[in-house]
């Protein structure tokens, strides 16, 4: 028995022998923990429970020429609920519950009310610490949401938990959309000003830490953020909103009437290159309507048919090759020349036409002959004179995506052919986009000089600007003077005469321009689609705007640019004309006194009221049988007021036109003497000065 005993007590002291030695190195193991690992144990525990998440910035606003927002960035709302927080009782949970649900079901209209009851009962009993109401959430909704049973307590003592994010929006839903553009980092796609001004546009990320719940659920800790979110600067864009919405409709009717597949319309102001409106329309079938998916008049280099022509008669005038009139044949309008057929619309006169018909009447025979007969011998001289006018090179656009310029040298090019200087001579085998032909163009308005198309003119954070970009100056003088007026009085001609009178038949006002047709090429090969064009400028005796217009494969009513594209050009023009250009005349007062507010100049009432009519815009008149007239824009409504001038003093005619003004003086007893052509840029006798009848006044006269 003590034998048993003995063996028994041996065992209980083995086992509590054990369990000591167990009990010993858990202590040691504690303090070695606490003492070797636990900082660096707390620490991973800590970054286990909080983390800091990433705040998203606002990008900046893109703004239009008068601060209108083209783009901006608004606030919008994950909304979340901590349903099952202890700091809600049950009975305050249910006895709201049903007035929650109804408020929710109400302002996010995303579950009925019986639905979100139902939802929000089912995961407080499950414990759900971060259940979602709504994504995207305006802040307007928010701001009701706030207000409802139970989430108006607050995020500790009602469970409302909302995460912001940023949101880009357009205020003019499409106009100019692809223009706007858009970036998606993420896929590397940076489209537009928005991919072109990215670094500008987008701001510096905030913090806010974030606390780990059940079912491994993020919410945030604190109210506040820990570092707050910078915005990103504006940038101020040239786009003029009213002169834009005018060449989108414009473009619009004219791709619907045509039945076309795409297009587009650019309008630039002379001086400064700056673009007031740019449009770009294609057809999408899936949705059935055009939209603005692809930036043509940027994008696309395509060749540019007759339009081209006024790059050779620069080339030809320059080298003194000819004169405009010199005599040439073009017969019935078809010829054989370096072995292919050319070929006219139609004849042209009696078959013999001066140099002048060839470009106003836009013969290709006539234009193939003089280019070739100029230039068969020394065709790299002919592409020394395009290349010095800067037409081989692009733009330089801050926009991703211009297309690139081609016009092919005969000593550098293997595609030269020689049939290559005689297709040439009408716009095929070289390639442009339409802001390049467009730009060209606008240095002939401008007197030579070709200035780049300017998209964006300043950059802000706030309403304090950090830099401004002027115009930058391509090409000094393409061509010499002379060349210049000798050009313009030929893209007069094409208006007045030629291929383009028919559709700017009455207009009030000068335009100079060309119109251009050229066949689409597809897999090597010229098809019987067509693009059509007309380009140009206005008032043609002072320009003040360039414009573009291009249409891609019309189906209907024909394809030439005099038909397909010049009117959605008269479009614009007549409309930027009777809503700016005719304000924008301007005269000091009645009695020229320099320090007395600027009016509008006064024009003979039955000529202005002619000019709207003309261009089939109502006015509202305010006159009593007064012969002279201002116009006034008054929220998009012409309103025509009257002036009276004092008989006895002599009154200030600068900025009226020749005709009116004598009319005004020699009623009043003044006679006159005219010199030069255009408006009144001086008067030989101060406005304001005592009149004496049968005194002479001499006017001097200029383009404005």
């Amino acid at each position: 028995m003590t034998d048993i005993k003995k063996d028994i007590l041996w065992r209980v002291y083995l086992m509590y022998f054990s369990i000591l030695l167990f009990a010993i190195a858990i202590i040691v193991k504690i303090f070695y923990i606490q003492i070797k690992e636990g900082a660096e144990l707390t620490a991973l525990a800590q970054t286990q429970e909080l983390r800091a998440f990433n705040l998203e910035a606002n990008r900046g606003n893109i703004l239009a020429a008068d601060g209108s927002l083209l783009a901006t960035s608004v606030p919008v709302f994950e909304v979340r609920m901590d349903v099952a927080s202890p700091n809600i009782p049950d009975k305050f949970f249910l006895d709201n519950l049903d007035e929650l649900s109804g408020g929710l079901a109400k302002i996010l209209q995303s579950k009925s009310k019986r639905e979100f009851k139902s939802y929000l009962l089912k995961n407080r009993k499950k414990g759900k610490r971060y259940v979602l109401l709504g994504r995207k959430v305006e802040y307007e909704q928010l701001k009701e949401i706030k207000k409802l049973p139970i989430l108006e307590r607050g995020k500790h003592r009602g469970g409302l938990i909302t995460i912001q994010t940023p949101k880009r929006v357009f205020p003019f839903g499409e106009l100019a959309a692809r223009t706007i553009g858009y970036e998606n980092k993420s896929e590397k796609y940076f489209v537009g000003l928005e991919g072109a001004y990215s670094d500008i546009l987008t701001g510096k990320d905030g913090k806010q830490v974030m606390r780990r719940i059940n079912h491994g659920d993020w919410i945030p800790i604190h109210d506040e953020n820990e570092v707050e979110p910078v915005d990103g600067n504006d940038i101020v864009t040239t786009i003029d909103i009213n002169i834009q919405d005018i060449a989108e409709n414009a473009l619009l009717r004219q791709l619907l009437h045509n039945k076309a597949f795409q297009g587009c319309a650019v309008v630039m102001e002379v001086q400064t290159g700056h673009i007031k409106a740019i449009a770009n329309l294609r057809y999408d079938s899936t949705d059935r309507k055009y939209k603005e998916t692809y930036n043509y008049a940027i994008g696309a280099s395509i060749e540019p048919g007759s339009t081209f022509k006024l790059a050779n008669m620069l080339v030809a005038l320059e080298d003194d090759k000819f004169k405009l009139t010199d005599s040439i044949i073009t017969g019935v309008g078809f010829a054989v020349i370096n072995g292919i057929q050319v070929q006219d619309v139609h004849k042209i006169g009696n078959g013999r036409v001066t140099i002048r018909d060839v470009f106003e009447y836009s013969s290709n025979v006539g234009m193939a002959k003089l280019i070739t007969r100029a230039y068969d011998n020394e065709a790299a001289k002919y592409v020394d004179g395009l290349y010095d006018m800067s037409l081989n090179q692009p733009l330089g656009l801050e926009i991703i995506g211009e297309g690139q310029p081609f016009i092919k040298h005969p000593e550098k090019s293997k595609s030269w052919w020689g049939t290559s200087l005689t297709v040439m001579s009408f716009g095929y085998e070289v390639k442009q986009t339409p802001l390049q032909t467009l730009s060209y163009f606008n240095a002939i308005a401008n007197d030579g000089k070709m200035v780049k198309p300017v998209l964006v003119t300043e950059v802000r954070t706030g309403d304090v600007y950090k830099e401004r970009f002027g115009t930058e100056v391509i090409n000094k003088k393409i061509a010499s003077q002379e060349t210049i007026d000798t050009v313009k009085s030929l893209l007069e001609g094409v208006v007045k005469r030629g291929t383009a009178r028919r559709a700017f038949y009455g207009t009030p006002y000068k335009v100079a321009g060309k119109t251009g047709t050229a066949k689409i090429v597809k897999d090597g090969r010229y098809t019987r689609d067509y693009n059509a064009s007309f380009v140009g400028y206005f008032p043609a005796d002072d320009p003040k705007y360039t414009c573009i217009v291009a249409i891609n494969k019309p189906t209907e009513e024909g394809y030439y640019g005099g038909v397909v594209a010049a009117p959605a050009f008269r479009e614009i023009a007549d409309k930027i004309y009777s809503t700016s250009l005719v304000l924008d005349l301007k005269y000091e007062t009645k009695y020229g006194r320099a320090d007395e507010p600027v009016k509008n100049n006064p024009v003979n009432y039955s000529d202005l009221k002619d000019i709207y009519s003309s261009l089939d815009i109502k006015t509202v008149d305010y006159l009593h049988n007064d012969p002279w007239a201002v116009a006034q824009l008054n929220n998009e409504v012409i309103e025509l007021e009257s002036v009276e001038f004092s008989s006895h003093h002599i009154p200030n005619v600068k900025g009226m036109n020749a005709k009116d003004a004598v009319y005004l003086l020699e009623n009043m007893g003044v006679k006159t003497k005219l010199s030069g052509r255009g408006m009144v840029k001086s008067q030989s006798i101060k406005a304001g000065t005592q009149l004496r009848k049968g005194q002479t006044i001499n006017l001097k006269l200029a383009a404005y």
